[in-house]
């Protein structure tokens, strides 16, 4: 492998994948403001003008933000990589903690100082997103106070849970062989499937507070169609999302016994029980249909393959050199080889967007169509077309953007296919 080649590929990647980001987000601009003035044909009795400007508005100001942040997130690589930022930084960290701390430390404490980096990094744009873009469209309802008690429980939560899991890795990295990928993958696969039950009992709400479903009429109506469905859960929750946004959802989350419903409550107060009901039957056709367990699979599966290529990668000089890193000579090499990945691997998995969100919409669909076999579907796209204007969703969303983006139909196509039911 030569390490002028593997430059060369990977600068002419982060190219390909930035002109095309910015050509798809240009798309989705001058489409969306082209048809801002005219509602759809199909959403002309339903759909008020105002509405359908603020929607066209609101994603106008998301993309125009987003090619900022994608400009920018391609410059940060590229000083990361080629332009030697994490080579300096691998420099200043080994030196300081190797001597005292050892191997371990220093490598877990690279790996956290380019997570904490980065996150300063993006932190002007976090600001301006919910404190400018989404305050400017009324949906932001975060005080700063709760950002910095939500920013400050994440970062110790992030730690609490990521660095055991970080130093098992290495770890095994440095002591289980050639086929240490193998065990690196059955830790990582260990480790999702034990979130699944820990974080809607533990993590969630060290964020959100979740209080029983005190509607019984509401209450008897869901654990009917849980019944119908064949879907057991610990029980029927209310989330306190107004205390940070006005956009709505509903969720049903957790592994085996711990599976859990969850209602927004801004949901709640927007939909009558028959919508609440087709809503939840919807998020139940992901249960039936078992695309939270594909999704998760193919998750691992892309995990497999890039622990794999990593486990032969990280023994290449050219891998390190070529993406602007001097390998450590008196040092283990793991946690620089996992960083590069991390910032490599999106750069090529970009590609494959196209696909994931085509697979995406298909479940969607499916379960739409699993909720019209267990409730009304009328209420259900009466459901949807709140929860679109609420949300400021635009109905005429660009054809291509939507191909490598939308993990969801857009709202003409979603409410086509019901209309059909």
């Amino acid at each position: 492998m030569n390490s002028l080649v593997v430059m060369s590929v990977f600068a002419a990647a982060v190219m390909l994948r930035l002109v095309l980001r910015l050509w798809l987000i240009g798309r989705q601009i001058r489409h969306v403001a082209r048809h801002r003035d005219t509602v759809p044909a199909d959403f002309a009795g339903t759909v008020s003008l105002e509405a359908h400007r603020k929607a066209a508005d609101y994603t106008i100001a998301r993309q125009r933000l987003e090619l900022l942040t994608t400009a920018w997130g391609s410059a940060v690589l590229l000083g990361w990589t080629l332009l030697g930022g994490l080579d300096a930084l691998n420099v200043l960290v080994r030196e300081a903690v190797l001597p005292r701390w050892g191997d371990l430390a220093y490598q877990i404490a690279l790996v956290m100082a380019v997570s904490v980096i980065g996150s300063l990094i993006d932190l002007p744009f976090d600001l301006w997103r919910t404190f400018r873009l989404e305050q400017r469209f009324g949906f932001n309802r975060m005080t700063p106070g709760l950002w910095l008690k939500d920013a400050v429980v994440g970062a110790v939560v992030g730690a609490v849970v990521g660095v055991p899991l970080l130093a098992l890795v290495l770890w095994l990295m440095a002591a289980a062989g050639p086929l240490w990928w193998l065990w690196a993958f059955a830790a990582l696969a260990g480790f999702t499937l034990l979130m699944q039950v820990v974080y809607p009992t533990v993590i969630a709400p060290m964020f959100n507070r979740f209080q029983p479903l005190a509607d019984e009429a509401l209450k008897g109506r869901v654990e009917a169609l849980m019944q119908r469905c064949g879907f057991r859960a610990q029980g029927l929750f209310v989330m306190d999302g107004s205390r940070r946004s006005a956009h709505a959802n509903a969720y049903f989350t957790g592994f085996g016994a711990s599976k859990r419903v969850v209602f927004f409550d801004t949901l709640l107060s927007r939909l009558t029980p028959g919508e609440v009901e087709a809503v939840l039957a919807h998020e139940l056709g992901h249960f039936h249909h078992r695309h939270v367990p594909k999704r998760i699979l193919m998750l691992m599966g892309v995990w497999l393959g890039s622990l794999a290529l990593l486990g032969w990668l990280m023994g290449q000089a050219a891998f390190y050199t070529g993406l602007g890193v001097q390998p450590n000579m008196l040092a283990p090499n793991h946690a620089l080889a996992l960083l590069l990945l991390m910032l490599a691997g999106p750069v090529f998995g970009f590609l494959l967007a196209p696909l994931t969100a085509a697979s995406s919409r298909r479940h969607e669909f499916e379960a739409d169509a699993y909720a019209c076999r267990q409730a009304s579907g009328a209420d259900l796209r009466a459901a949807l077309l709140k929860l679109f204007q609420d949300n400021a969703s635009t109905l005429t969303p660009d054809p291509v953007y939507v191909r490598f983006h939308y993990s969801h139909p857009p709202a003409s196509e979603r409410l086509a296919a019901l209309a059909g039911r």
